[in-house]
């Protein structure tokens, strides 16, 4: 009887861990040794494939290849002056082994050189007759490098090699995003499916690009043809979806994440995006029902716990938006978004002093954004804290020194304090900066903005730009 082709493949290693167990000692050839070896290392069996190492260079001392894999294993292991010896010493042996090149271009990399990294690679590639995978190690060192052209470059060669190589192809348009050539990513994909018409991942990522450009109709007829290259493509469905919400299609939305769902097991994202539709919809007992699906489905989502909160506080029942965002916290008390939504709600309720702490361990959690330090410094004001409103909006000016909102704001807390010079030059700065925002000055301190003082500063400014 004929042996199956993954029997016989598979009888090195059943004869392998046999000898393992039995303390017996079986002989292989140096083929068997290598097929053993990459077969533990490409399912993480670092040690298995160590094992290997030692008894495959036992019984074949001279075996090049073996001698390569255990330096690969070294490498990966960070043992690079042990690699680095055994490497001088093939040298010596074979110079034009493109191996161990590219074991010094990896030993370089560890070390961050990798300039020195691609110096071995091009000389790997001098000596290589199939370069396919020097190709995409190039393009992985000049991504640590940031030389995105170069990358994409090489990562193109990848897929002229291999056209299902998805990696090199998700790595080209990862390329064209960085630097912002969306159209160069959308001809570089219409080129790809001119030779390609079925690739389902290259229509999803043509669809992205299209997205981007905010294309809707021509994302969405991408969309559609990953669809018909691969109708179990979760992906494709999931992205529709978006586009669909996009364009007003709630209901065509809801049907394409429901696709998803019937695929594959559902996902909370699948969940929260449904609830979204039927908010927009109008369906408020069914968004409400799927927002509850989302964090079931995944309790550390945040995006879940926050839709619950605005859900009710756009109902104004902020008392149940309390309740939500403080179970959110209960569970992720280091989520700097559901400290932010807190004080929002505790501030509608003039819950002022919990207010104020919620805005703190916002920014203790690194919320930085804007609006977090106006309306921290309107929290503080409101419970007569001037000083405190003062010295947030001096935090919030370090992050943002252009923007004269906070230099407006400021102005109205040193007139409030008193404190003429400092107001003067503070306005006389937001002035400067953009005299259009002038209307915020005069809603947030109105009983400023129409005194003497004000009126001929701005007409001194004025008459100055004249």
């Amino acid at each position: 009887m004929a042996l199956d082709p993954n029997e016989s493949q598979n009888q090195p290693i059943a004869k392998f861990e046999s000898m393992l167990k039995t303390d017996d000692i079986y002989f292989f050839d140096a083929e068997d040794f290598e097929d053993i070896i990459h077969h533990y290392l490409n399912n993480g069996k670092i040690s298995l494939a160590k094992k290997a190492i030692k008894i495959g260079l036992k019984q074949h001392p001279g075996a090049m290849d073996l001698r390569l894999l255990d330096i690969e294993v070294l490498v990966f292991e960070n043992n690079l002056e042990v690699a680095e010896k055994l490497l001088d010493e093939l040298q010596l042996m074979d110079s034009a082994n493109e191996e161990i090149y590219i074991q010094r271009a990896n030993i370089y990399s560890k070390k961050d050189n990798h300039e020195a990294a691609v110096d071995m690679l091009k000389k790997a590639l001098a000596l290589s007759d199939e370069s396919f995978d020097i190709y995409s190690l190039l393009g992985m060192e000049y991504l640590f490098m940031d030389n995105f052209e170069k990358a994409k470059d090489n990562f193109i060669k990848c897929v002229s090699f291999d056209e299902q190589d998805y990696s090199s192809l998700y790595n080209v348009v990862y390329c064209f995003e960085f630097m912002e050539d969306y159209e160069g990513a959308i001809t570089f994909l219409n080129d790809f499916l001119e030779r390609n018409p079925y690739c389902q991942v290259a229509w999803h990522q043509l669809g992205k690009q299209y997205c981007i450009k905010e294309m809707l109709p021509e994302a969405l007829a991408a969309f559609d043809f990953a669809i018909i290259a691969d109708d179990s493509f979760i992906g494709a469905y999931f992205e529709k979806g978006k586009v669909l919400e996009k364009m007003g299609k709630h209901n065509e939305a809801i049907e394409n994440y429901e696709t998803t769902i019937k695929i594959e097991d559902p996902t909370s994202h699948a969940y929260l995006r449904i609830g979204k539709c039927h908010e927009k919809l109008n369906n408020d007992e069914l968004a409400k029902f799927y927002f509850y699906q989302t964090v079931h489905e995944d309790p550390l989502l945040d995006k879940g716990w926050l839709a619950i909160t605005d859900f009710y506080f756009r109902k104004e029942n902020y008392e149940r938006a309390l309740y939500y965002v403080n179970k959110a916290i209960n569970i992720d008390g280091e989520n700097a978004l559901y400290w932010k939504k807190c004080a929002k709600i505790h501030y509608v309720l003039e819950n002022l002093d919990e207010a104020d702490f919620s805005y703190k361990q916002a920014v203790d959690l690194g919320n930085y954004e804007l609006d977090t330090w106006l309306n921290w410094a309107e929290v503080v004001t409101k419970n007569s804290d001037i000083d405190s409103a003062v010295e947030i909006l001096i935090q919030g000016l370090q992050f943002y020194p252009e923007e004269a909102e906070i230099e407006y704001r400021m102005t109205g807390l040193y007139l409030m304090l008193s404190d003429s010079e400092q107001a003067r030059f503070r306005f006389i700065n937001a002035l400067k900066l953009d005299i259009s925002k002038l209307t915020i000055f005069e809603d947030a301190f109105p009983e400023y903005y129409n005194s003497i003082w004000t009126q001929n500063i701005i007409s001194n400014i004025k008459k100055a730009s004249e």
